[in-house]
């Protein structure tokens, strides 16, 4: 490529990351609160005894037993869901020092790599769980007794089943590894090897054979990091059932600048592994690339490449979940998050589609177009279109080979709407964790989005349609649930408690899926907020509940999510809108500065200043422009002028709904007799000829300056007034007289004594 095709490609990539930045800027959240502040609302609980670990990840929740089930560096803990301090119960399970010394001399960091970090709890049966850990690069796995109930308040190891965890767990804790135990097997997406370079999707445990993926083969995985597992079944014939695996990999297209690609992988649960060159190997291994990018004018797409969290939103038809993932862009030029939003309906369809194949000089990917081995690759045996077929082992030998060598669709699979959710550019964060609530609301169900970050925060959004399938994004706000932040690691739901789980490297939060009372305490504020769990019940901002839509003495619930309106909510409740709008006096003297507060509820709405004289009916809008600056907290005047004496009113206007905030009464007072005020506060006369101003505004200025405790340095520092330098000069030497004479006539009580 030669110089002058660089810059023109690096002015295209500038060009198409400023209009994304400028088109995706992201809306601001209506509540912001800080570590201190959701402390202080007595919302959320922080994990709040001391152990010595680290890495903590929320593995299981488990709402039959009412626990939580936490990993970290050498700890298991069992914690309650409605109060995760309340009796917690500790596994202390580190790594043998003789393993721990080993790891050391093989070069591994000791603190950060040669410890027991536990990275799998699966329920084994209705008493055991089975956990696994890194064992300080020996990974070993083992059971856990929690009893029968809850009651039982029972949580040890057994420590004679201790066994090998290798294909079950990574040796190093920085690598990903996920799982799923089914019917006593445990499926899992790991490396399983000491260096960190052998990935597989492996099958261990129970009474079927162990299997994996083809070994070293970069077309079956290529660098993978797994991000997520489950079971999807495919129709009612059990046979059809199919495993999913997410997880991005590096690409084999671009070897020397590799990039990524995110996946979506399956098998079917019933695969015993083929003959020839697949013995013990997946015969039902596929792939296929899942697209989250953003369709430019121009045909260029924005891609968000690297995969980095997927929830699975369960319906009614088990059969067709709805599926979200987060995704970062990480290129030199362009860097942001969206999540995408996928129908296993277009999966299926991807799966059901072309296979990828590598042929002619160019050794391009192309659609293959020969004829297709009976029964299709990636069927299941003794499914729905294979019932004479048994097992995997009797596919023809084409199967087998295709299987081999044909492992990657050709189509891939893109979001609905071939478009994000939501995107996230220009911002100094990433996402990294996603969770989604249904939450039935007056006027429908909606989803919500609760987003970790990498800057140890959380998002609570919600996405609502509009015309032509265009949707409006609301951030309901945006909280800090750990002193430190640090990123999110996992994130779990409870929707039976109202309750969102969350850990990083540093601790465990769990939170309150709403705080209502932080909106405002008018019907409006409610309104506008447009959050599907709260509603305005006549009183206050409070939980809504589908389950009882009027209180028992007969207040109707007002909630509008869809276009949050208060004029049609909010009627005979308007008028608390306008509470905190009672006339405030603030005064100014001329040629100095004067600044007006005023900053409404929520940041989205629209903020006007309206000036209007005594004594006159006149109204006019101010804007940023001469003496007058409008900010994010109010109105900043510059060199006061007489004339500017009136009443200023703060106006806030969202979605159509106009209220005044604050009304503030300015008095200009003249310098001439202000500078006269200071200069002899003892003679009122002298203020005579400076009738500018409210009656008594200059006799309160007085009565103020002839006080000790408010001396003229002070009030200069506050800035209520700033008088010429000569005016100053000679009033600091009136002042200091005045001192003088003071100590004079009243010695300290030490000169007195001595």
């Amino acid at each position: 490529m030669q110089p002058q095709d660089l810059l023109v490609l690096a002015s295209a990539l500038l060009t198409l990351y400023y209009a994304t930045a400028k088109e995706f800027s992201p809306p601001t959240p209506r509540v912001q609160l800080s570590f201190r502040e959701l402390k202080a609302s007595n919302t959320a609980h922080f994990l709040n005894f001391l152990l010595n670990t680290t890495d903590y990840r929320i593995l299981l929740k488990d709402e039959d037993h009412d626990r939580m089930y936490v990993g970290s560096k050498d700890y298991i803990l069992s914690l309650d869901l409605q109060d995760i301090n309340r009796e917690p119960l500790i596994i202390h399970w580190p790594a043998k020092q003789q393993r721990i010394e080993e790891c050391v001399l093989a070069g591994k960091d000791s603190t950060k790599e040669c410890g027991n970090f536990i990275r799998l709890i699966q329920p084994w049966n209705r008493t055991h769980l089975y956990t696994c850990g890194t064992g300080a690069y020996n990974p070993v796995c083992t059971y856990i007794n929690r009893g029968r109930k809850a009651q039982d308040y029972v949580f040890y190891l057994d420590p004679d089943r201790v066994e090998s965890g290798k294909g079950k767990c990574a040796y190093d804790p920085k690598l990903d590894s996920v799982s799923a135990l089914i019917n006593e097997e445990l499926y899992s997406g790991v490396y399983i090897d000491f260096m960190g370079t052998d990935a597989a999707i492996f099958r261990a445990m129970g009474k079927k054979a162990a299997m994996r993926t083809d070994q070293y083969n970069s077309r079956w995985l290529n660098d993978p990091a797994f991000v997520h597992v489950q079971l999807i079944p495919d129709s009612a014939e059990r046979n059809d059932d199919k495993l999913y695996f997410f997880f991005r990999e590096k690409s084999t297209d671009a070897p020397h600048s590799p990039t990524i690609h995110s996946r979506i992988g399956r098998v079917c649960l019933n695969d015993d592994g083929g003959h020839c060159c697949l013995v013990n190997k997946w015969s039902t291994f596929l792939k296929a690339r899942l697209i989250c990018s953003v369709p430019g004018a121009d045909g260029i797409e924005t891609h968000f490449d690297e995969l980095q969290d997927v929830f699975i939103q369960q319906t009614q038809d088990s059969k067709n979940p709805v599926i979200y993932a987060v995704f970062s862009a990480s290129g030199s030029v362009f860097k942001g998050s969206a999540v995408c939003v996928y129908s296993m309906a277009d999966i299926r369809m991807v799966f059901n589609g072309p296979f990828a194949h590598k042929e002619g000089p160019n050794y391009q990917w192309i659609p293959y177009t020969g004829k297709i081995p009976y029964p299709r690759p990636g069927t299941c045996p003794g499914g729905t279109f294979t019932p004479s077929m048994k097992s995997t082992k009797d596919y023809p030998d084409e199967v087998i080979n295709f299987m081999r060598t044909h492992p990657v669709m050709y189509n891939p699979v893109y979001p609905v709407h071939r478009q994000p959710l939501l995107v996230r550019t220009n911002v100094n964060y990433r996402f990294t964790t996603i969770a989604v609530d249904q939450v039935d609301a007056a006027d429908g169900r909606y989803e919500v989005l609760f987003l970790g970050t990498d800057q140890g925060t959380v998002q609570k959004v919600i996405v609502l349609p509009k015309d032509d399938l265009e949707t409006e994004e609301l951030i309901l706000e945006e909280v800090e649930v750990f002193k430190e932040p640090k990123p999110i690691r996992s994130m779990k739901i409870s929707s039976k408690r109202q309750q969102l789980y969350v850990s990083s490297e540093s601790g465990v939060t769990h939170l309150a899926l709403h705080r209502c009372d932080v909106y405002g305490e008018a019907c409006a504020d409610c309104c506008l907020a447009r959050d599907p769990y709260c509603a305005w019940d006549g009183k206050t901002c409070s939980r809504y509940s589908a389950s009882s839509k009027r209180y028992a003495e007969g207040r109707s619930r007002r909630q509008d999510v869809r276009h949050g309106n208060p004029m049609r909510q909010c009627r005979g409740y308007n008028s608390n809108a306008n509470k905190n709008g009672m006339d405030s006096a603030q005064y100014g003297v001329e040629g100095s500065s004067a600044f007006l507060e005023c900053q409404p509820r929520s940041p989205q709405a629209m903020v006007k200043w309206i000036f209007q004289k005594d004594n006159s009916d006149r109204k006019k809008e101010l804007r940023s422009e001469g003496r007058f600056l409008k900010t994010d907290q109010g109105l900043l005047i510059r060199s006061l002028q007489l004339s500017d004496t009136g009443v200023y009113h703060c106006t806030a206007t969202e979605n159509s709904f106009k209220h005044t905030v604050i009304r503030v009464r300015l008095h200009v007072l003249s310098s001439e007799a202000v500078t006269a005020a200071l200069l002899h506060p003892d003679n009122p006369s002298a203020l005579a000829s400076h009738p500018a101003g409210p009656p008594g505004a200059y006799d309160e200025l007085v009565q103020l300056l002839s006080q000790p405790e408010m001396g003229l340095i002070n009030q200069y520092c506050q800035g209520y007034w700033r008088p010429s330098g000569s005016a100053l000069s000679e009033a600091k030497d009136l002042q200091d007289q005045k001192r003088a004479r003071n100590r004079r006539n009243h010695p300290p009580t030490e000169e007195l004594q001595t």
